[in-house]
């Protein structure tokens, strides 16, 4: 009889040539348990999804409650839906006044293909600009903006009209015209290995659009939802985008994205043509129920509060000679080893101890760590230990 690694195998479409192929049989708060038994502390938390911890019970029994109500009723926006109002809701209430209307999808790349039709549809304009080394999904769209040439180089033709520029680059800002649409940008690049730039170029960025007529797109799918220590990391630099974007941690476990702007600019999308951004099963009540969830408890028991803390923490323990740098954004941090092959046996030793950590889809030399938000500080300290005794034990 095959196993179920060889049925994965088989029989699930592949996205490299070795896959972890890690057999999870429960998950729960800050752990992982594999079919053996083994426990596992979790540093990536699904890729900043997890961000209150893994089948938190606030969540789950929200997803059993709202199941046993109903699930699909209808394509997005037909119909009323309490789930989907009462999140609208609440993320509006943490949110500036230009920035009250939810479009609710299925994940955050949807949402960014969303985002890059409205500021087209609504500046009546056709440029984008992006910036190298930002990732922003693998949908059409969204593969068309990232900034990293080895991913898109295979799918070309991509969209027409995409410019790329350098992140953080003031000297370049003036390529943003009149004939711009929209620049988006990621507020921490996520996968070039946590890069935040000076909050002065935010603020020219913002500037810039402003004195242009494009629209500022930014893509918090990773950052958003407290993990760099604030609720959202536009707030550090002091700007406010034309439209905000989530995925990732908004479902609280559950496929959620969202973009997020004026009324005004959404309204777009209803006339000429009518349905203009349309979707089966975006803002599934359900997955709206368990962010929800998960957003009350994020906010109500002050888990952003305490992550510069965390980070701080995590520091500490990452000082070790064969460590070139840190980089870190609260609880998202890049730790440099200098090389892929070198990083990939540190990642491999580390699970063999019980650590999961992961590396960069554009800087493999680092190693990652964006554990839940609820991680410990006795956690913290475990996670560093075998982090260094994994840096000695391997060559």
């Amino acid at each position: 009889m095959r196993t179920n690694r060889q049925l994965f195998l088989q029989h699930i479409a592949q996205t490299s040539a070795a896959p972890l192929a890690l057999e999870v049989v429960r998950a729960e708060g800050m752990y992982l348990w594999d079919v053996s038994g083994k426990q596992y502390l979790d540093l990536i938390a699904g890729i900043s999804v997890s961000n209150i911890g893994h089948s938190h019970p606030e969540v789950v029994r929200a997803v059993q409650q709202q199941a046993e109500k109903y699930m699909h009723l209808m394509v997005y926006g037909e119909f009323v839906e309490s789930p989907q109002v009462a999140y609208a809701r609440l993320l509006a209430e943490h949110l500036p006044a230009s920035l009250q209307g939810v479009y609710f999808t299925n994940s955050g790349a949807e949402a960014i293909e969303g985002a890059m039709k409205t500021a087209k549809r609504y500046t009546g304009r056709t440029e984008i600009i992006a910036f190298d080394n930002d990732y922003h999904g693998s949908t059409q769209g969204a593969l068309s903006i990232i900034g990293d040439e080895y991913f898109r180089n295979a799918y070309r033709p991509l969209l027409p009209g995409i410019r790329h520029l350098r992140f953080g680059d003031f000297d370049e800002l003036s390529a943003i015209t009149r004939d711009t649409a929209a620049v988006i940008a990621e507020t921490v690049q996520g996968e070039a290995g946590i890069i935040r730039p000076e909050h002065r170029w935010f603020q020219q960025l913002r500037a810039r659009c402003r004195e242009t007529g494009a629209l500022l797109i930014l893509d918090e799918v990773q950052a958003g939802l407290g993990r760099t220590g604030t609720l959202w990391a536009f707030q550090a630099p002091g700007v406010v985008p034309d439209i905000l974007v989530l995925g990732k941690a908004l479902g609280g476990g559950m496929p959620l994205g969202a973009f997020i702007a004026d009324q005004s600019i959404l309204r777009v999308l209803t006339h000429h043509p009518v349905l203009g951004h349309i979707t089966t099963f975006g803002g599934h009540p359900v997955s709206c129920a368990a962010g929800l969830a998960a957003f009350r408890v994020l906010s109500e028991q002050g888990w952003t509060d305490m992550v510069r803390q965390k980070e701080q923490w995590f520091r500490e323990e990452l000082i070790h000679p064969k460590i070139r740098a840190v980089r870190s954004a609260g609880l998202m941090m890049a730790v440099d080893l200098g090389s892929f092959e070198y990083n990939k046996k540190v990642i491999d030793r580390c699970l063999e101890k019980g650590l999961l950590t992961d590396w960069f889809l554009f800087a493999p030399t680092c190693l990652r760590i964006a554990p839940p938000l609820i991680i410990s500080e006795a956690q913290i300290r475990q996670a560093g230990a075998f982090i260094r005794e994994a840096l000695e034990e391997v060559s």
